[in-house]
């Protein structure tokens, strides 16, 4: 009774993909639920979880409803007929106008069962709507294209009053609006806000990671962060930096009167009717005023694929063995900035399933993901890692993450739920796989605790990549190759690029990818752990064991013209 119930939800597409055996019965039951509780169509779900190949799909739909299928690759999409739909309409029908041919209006649709769209395009614009078939990836791509173009237009320049009317909206509740940007109870303060407004603005669309507002003695500096360097972006009047850092604590409900001690925010901008942003705001007073620096918290950004984090393929498959054990800790170390995060939701991301329940406290979130149950630290009101670790025990949890071990309590508390059945990912500060081992033992926890919990230690750095589009090949004397530890044979066929720069790029890299040592605790290990040694005797033991350090993962990215020696060097310190 229940299979035949489930086999009625199923959609018009979904039946016929099951029919042409393109698409297994479970995965379209799973993946209808998702779409009706996630209120996003079909089609975008399969593609995205690569249960479909779309070009198959779009062919198979094309002989079985005798709609043409188009290749995007060929659209101009200056051509679009903007002023034939709306973002509301795109997003909400999941189909797209392309082409305008009198009174014809060809609309580009994915799932040729999609009828109400076509009706609704019909309905609102009075024009004769022919269907287009086109590939799901490549619709989604266009549509995030063509509603971003708009945005940048309708956003303008720094004078554009437009710019005063962006949202700030509730942290607690996204969807309320709680005031505009521009809204200032006095007018001498309008040039203050357009300018906090296109700066924020110009972060996003750049892709900068952090804002600095920066008060010295004779001047103000902003600075943005690309690809973990600084980069100034502006040097705004030094009298008015007073008037800066209020705005900006206004818009992350901070005191503006307190001025001498160092305050934490937070706040959330809509830019468009589709794309929200978050910013986490920290101040801190210097001698010459208060130094604002923001956090850019946009997820939209994030690459959560296993393949997109950098690591080689036996790499690959030690993580996955390590996040399919049912039980034990895994934790990934390194640096402020290192992609740690980034990684640990690349593993939850894979566990997230209808059959597994998630919890994770951080401070703060950085990344949304449906279907996790997320908890904010807030030690205001009392909230720590721990406490929220207890928590979650008495939750039925089967994956825990804690985003960051930082205290002997949060350590014993995580330690005992990797030992009672539960699988538990973490954080810790420090700069190697093996140097996590005295870090625990530090904070208190027995050697036989961690040797019995620990599955798997990380450590990773992020290397700028080389911009494909003016990387130069570069010549390197064969002595200082052999000293790096390129073997002798390697080097005849060696090609190794340095960085140039061109109108595409920052100082000739474009991007991050990162390098990886990954430490699984074998059984050998475990007995040195046991016995007491140290560090070094762990890192040799795991070198032993195949174990590739940071420097040899470094040298692989360098053979494949990814990153540049120079970067290497930046980033790793033998």
């Amino acid at each position: 009774m229940g299979e035949s119930s489930q086999k009625v939800l199923l959609g018009g597409l979904a039946r016929k993909l099951i029919q042409w055996d393109l698409l297994k019965e479970a995965p379209a039951i799973s993946a209808t639920d998702q779409s009706i509780k996630q209120k996003r169509p079909f089609i975008t779900i399969l593609v995205e979880d690569k249960l479909i190949d779309p070009t198959l799909v779009a062919v198979a739909c094309a002989e079985e409803f005798g709609i043409p299928v188009f290749d995007l690759n060929a659209l101009e999409i200056r051509n679009i007929p903007n002023d034939t739909f709306t973002q509301e309409m795109v997003i909400q029908f999941h189909a797209l106008p392309i082409f305008l041919r009198g009174n014809r209006l060809f609309v580009a649709i994915s799932d040729p069962t999609n009828i109400v769209a076509l009706d609704e395009y019909k309905y609102r614009t009075n024009m004769n709507i022919e269907p287009i078939l086109v590939e799901e990836h490549k619709f989604t791509e266009l549509i995030e294209k063509v509603l971003s173009t708009r945005e940048a237009e309708s956003l303008g320049s720094l004078e554009d009053a437009e710019l005063e009317d962006l949202d700030i909206l509730d942290e607690e509740a996204p969807s309320k609006l709680v005031t505009k940007i521009g809204g200032t109870s006095e007018s001498g303060d309008a040039p203050i806000v357009r300018f906090i407004n296109k700066v924020i603005l110009d972060a996003v669309n750049s892709g900068a990671s952090d804002l600095h507002f920066e008060p010295y003695e004779r001047m103000y500096r902003v600075r943005f962060r690309h690809d973990g360097i600084l980069y100034e972006h502006a040097s705004p009047p030094v009298n008015i930096a007073a008037r800066f850092s209020a705005r900006i604590k206004v818009m992350a409900r901070l005191d503006i009167s307190e001025k001498r001690l160092p305050q934490d925010g937070r706040f959330r901008i809509r830019i468009s009717a589709t794309k929200g942003i978050d910013f986490r705001v920290s101040t801190c007073p210097t001698i010459f005023g208060e130094k604002v620096v923001m956090r850019v918290l946009d997820s939209s950004n994030v690459k959560l694929g296993v393949d997109s984090l950098g690591f080689e393929s036996f790499q690959k498959e030690v993580f996955a063995s390590a996040i399919r054990k049912p039980h034990g800790m895994i934790l990934v170390t390194g640096p402020t900035g290192s992609g740690k995060t980034v990684t640990l939701y690349t593993a939850l991301n894979i566990l997230n399933t209808n059959r597994i329940n998630i919890s994770t406290c951080e401070d703060p979130i950085e990344i949304n993901l449906q279907g996790i149950n997320q908890v904010n630290v807030n030690l205001k009101a009392g909230l720590t890692f721990a406490t929220a670790l207890r928590s979650f025990l008495r939750q039925d949890p089967d994956v825990i993450m804690v985003g960051e071990i930082r205290d002997s309590e949060t350590a014993e508390i995580a330690v005992k739920a990797a030992q009672t059945g539960h699988l538990v990912l973490s954080t810790l500060h420090t700069n190697s796989a093996s140097d996590a081992v005295s870090r625990l033992i530090n904070m208190g926890i027995a050697s036989y605790n961690i040797a019995t919990s620990v599955l798997l230690i990380i450590a990773q750095r992020l290397a700028r990549i080389l911009c494909p589009h003016c990387k130069a090949k570069t010549t390197v004397p064969e002595d200082i190759l052999l000293k790096m530890g390129f073997k002798q044979e390697e080097i005849p066929t060696l090609k190794l690029y340095s960085p140039v720069g061109c109108e595409k790029c920052k100082e000739g890299y474009r991007g991050r990818t990162a390098i990886f040592e990954l430490l699984p605790v074998t059984n050998a290990i475990s007995s040195i752990i046991l016995a007491g040694g140290n560090p070094l005797d762990i890192y040799k033991q795991a070198i032993t064991d195949g174990m590739w350090d940071l420097h040899r993962s470094g040298l692989e990215k360098l053979k494949a013209g990814i990153t540049s020696i120079e970067e290497l060097s930046r980033i790793i310190k033998d």
